[in-house]
């Protein structure tokens, strides 16, 4: 056949090509696992955008304490410079030590507020994550070919897209931000230090906070973008879920061979059972209980079989086999199937129509 067609200019399709065809969404075990090994989605330019704008706001709002603290240090090491007549070792320690000190009052703030926002930063993106995983060195990154493709990827050209952005609208707010103050400059030459400092501190935390506001903007729309990647990287083909399937819940044929024999196994447990019976009560065609009672230490009949159509027939097949008393009684065999399962008592409103077979039974067999 496929000779005829391609004889008539037909192509024959490969139709697992299309089976391979990353079209199906990840399954959440495929998310699990590749959060597992630390592959998520996450930007950069949020930690960057959140770090700089927490950054220049901490130095905002802590540049008066620590204005006054070198200040402050200042005024001491002047006035003990003035009154030291000679350097020595320990004078230059006792320097060096105050410069440390100073160092972590005036930087602390400014340390654990960016360390926090980038911890924020991070648990915004990916919440709670620890894997070793990105750790272990892989030898194919140290493919050239691998390497070269990378550089001329999609991703690439992205981050260089986001690069060029970046440094375009930041030029731009930078020389917006000194072009508006540009006639003050040449003011600053009759201005005290004092002056000078506060007007540049404040221009340059001015243009921070622009460009920051500017970076969280490209931030979350580089994160969406990130994210859109990610979950399309983590596609499925129809045949990749079926292996999963397969794999969390079983081969649908190996599940139903470990049934099947199951169904066997207990099958056979039961036919054990009826031999141990006193009777079987029939349909006499369609259902069929074999049921069991002992006064010593029976507070009611049990049915230890039960079966329906051809279950039903090997019952009483085994039943004739050990010579168990075979009883038809339609209404009752209809009544006990629906209520009792094998091991169960039968229920009360039955006890005097089971009774009734039973006593048939016992009478036959000579018993009291």
């Amino acid at each position: 056949m496929r000779q005829l067609l391609r004889d008539r200019g037909y192509i024959p399709l490969n139709l697992q090509f299309f089976s391979q065809e990353k079209t199906e969404e990840a399954t959440p075990k495929r998310r699990q696992d590749a959060r597992g090994k630390g592959q998520v989605a996450k930007s950069p330019e949020v930690n960057s955008a959140l770090i700089l704008l927490t950054g220049f706001l901490a130095i905002k709002i802590f540049f008066p304490y620590m204005f006054e603290e070198l200040q402050n240090f200042t005024r001491s090491f002047l006035g003990q410079l003035h009154n030291t007549q000679e350097f020595t070792v320990d004078y230059v320690m006792s320097i060096g030590i105050s410069v440390i000190v100073l160092s972590g009052k005036m930087l602390l703030p400014l340390i654990l507020t960016v360390l926090v926002a980038g911890i924020v930063a991070n648990y915004l993106q990916v919440g709670f994550l620890f894997s070793t995983q990105p750790l272990i060195p892989k030898l194919e990154t140290l493919n050239p070919i691998t390497g070269f493709k990378r550089i001329f990827s999609r991703r690439s050209l992205m981050e260089l897209f986001k690069s060029l952005i970046k440094i375009g609208a930041v030029g731009y707010i930078v020389y917006r931000a000194i072009s508006l103050e540009f006639d003050i400059f040449p003011k600053m030459l009759d201005m005290d230090i004092r002056a000078s400092l506060v007007f540049i501190g404040q221009l340059t935390v001015k243009i921070a906070l622009q460009v920051g506001l500017l970076l969280l903007v490209l931030a979350v729309i580089d994160f969406a973008f990130q994210r859109w990647e990610f979950n399309r990287s983590l596609r499925m083909s129809k045949q990749e879920v079926k292996e999963e399937y397969k794999q969390v819940e079983g081969n649908p044929q190996i599940k139903g061979k470990i049934k099947e024999k199951q169904r066997q196994m207990a099958l056979r447990r039961m036919m054990q059972e009826v031999p141990k019976a006193d009777v079987v009560i029939t349909n006499p065609t369609h259902y069929a209980l074999a049921i069991k009672y002992d006064g010593q230490t029976m507070n009611a009949p049990i049915v230890v079989a039960k079966g329906q159509d051809l279950v039903a027939q090997k019952i009483k097949e085994k039943a004739k086999e050990h010579n168990v008393a075979i009883v038809e009684n339609k209404p009752l065999a209809q009544a006990l199937f629906k209520s009792c399962d094998i091991g169960e008592l039968i229920p009360p409103e039955l006890f005097q129509a089971v009774a009734e077979v039973l006593a048939f039974v016992y009478k036959l067999r000579g018993r009291a």
